[in-house]
């Protein structure tokens, strides 16, 4: 048994490495949040369970911002006014993960439903991009938000002069131990995109099974164990890991540990699982660096998605 990251479950059980345990997580479906499930399931079965996930936020300033704008567009409209946002802007993973936010809440796909076709051309996504990109070109991001990674947005964010932040949870504690944040900032789910919906992307791991285990029997109560509402709530409350069941939200060491566990349930239940595909480092890949292209002014989001779109079909045909 071993922990997975999200985004290995297609390139593992592809080859065949993993256990399918589809009738196991079938009966336990309903103790869990829907959503990271989503990060265990491809070719209609699942083959792990959520051990622990992940969704990020928008950190903002309490002494500048009431509440956060209902809406993407709202928020970064304001941003360019009132202080300014960074995220993760650089031709890496992040980006990835950046980008699908917008994408996603907007209506926007990478694949088909049966992953075998690229759809990530589209008018929603080039309409996600078209909003991303003009942070920058209407001043309320940086220009070196192109080059930034988490702790380079975070290193910012902490000097006291932005307003508006995209990270993970983790960033929570750095934040408190500011003193120019401490006490002043607050976080909240992703807003809605106009004309779209909410999403998010999940991080974590699932409890997979090798499927050259000469012990699969007790490889699986090792993961009923993980799943357990004792060593979840442990996680959480010890170890500052996102809980994937419920009722481990309502425990009072969660919420203590974690004074944002109704903000990250929201999240998490709202976010979305990255393109579950044997070939996702390719499609992140091609995600990632059109995108940055686009950020930097080296091309329109038209084109971007175009050539994203190029190299993801050439990836899916590789495999």
């Amino acid at each position: 048994m071993f922990s997975s990251d999200v985004i290995w479950t297609a390139e593992f059980a592809s080859q065949k490495w993993l256990y399918d345990l589809t009738p196991y997580m079938n009966a336990k479906k309903a103790d869990y949040i829907a959503a990271p499930i989503e990060t265990a399931t491809y070719d209609g079965k699942i083959w792990g369970a959520p051990e622990s996930s992940d969704a990020a936020f928008i950190y903002y300033r309490t002494d500048k911002v009431k509440s956060l704008p209902a809406t993407w567009q709202a928020l970064y409209a304001d941003a360019k006014t009132n202080g300014g946002i960074v995220y993760q802007g650089a031709p890496y993973e992040g980006l990835t993960c950046d980008f699908l936010e917008l994408a996603f809440a907007a209506g926007g796909t990478v694949l088909s439903e049966d992953g075998t076709k690229a759809t990530i051309d589209s008018p929603e996504n080039v309409k996600a991009l078209e909003l991303m990109m003009s942070t920058i070109k209407d001043g309320a991001a940086p220009k070196a938000v192109t080059t930034y990674m988490e702790p380079e947005s975070l290193t910012a964010y902490q000097t006291g002069k932005y307003t508006y932040m995209r990270n993970w949870p983790y960033a929570y504690a750095l934040n408190e131990k500011t003193s120019k944040l401490k006490g002043k900032f607050a976080v909240a789910p992703f807003p809605t995109f106009e004309g779209g919906g909410k999403a998010g992307i999940l991080g974590g791991h699932n409890s997979v099974i090798s499927a050259y285990s000469k012990n699969p029997g007790a490889a699986l109560k090792l993961i009923e164990f993980i799943g357990s509402p004792e060593i979840q709530t442990a996680y959480a409350a010890k170890f500052s890991l996102t809980p994937v069941k419920a009722s481990v939200y309502d425990d009072p060491a969660v919420k203590k540990a974690l004074p944002f566990s109704d903000q990250l349930k929201q999240a998490i239940s709202q976010a979305k699982a990255r393109p579950v595909s044997p070939v996702y480092p390719q499609i992140s890949q091609a995600i990632y660096k059109n995108v940055n292209e686009a950020l930097a002014g080296r091309t329109d989001a038209a084109s971007a998605m175009k050539n994203a779109q190029s190299q993801i079909e050439k990836a899916l045909a590789s495999f």
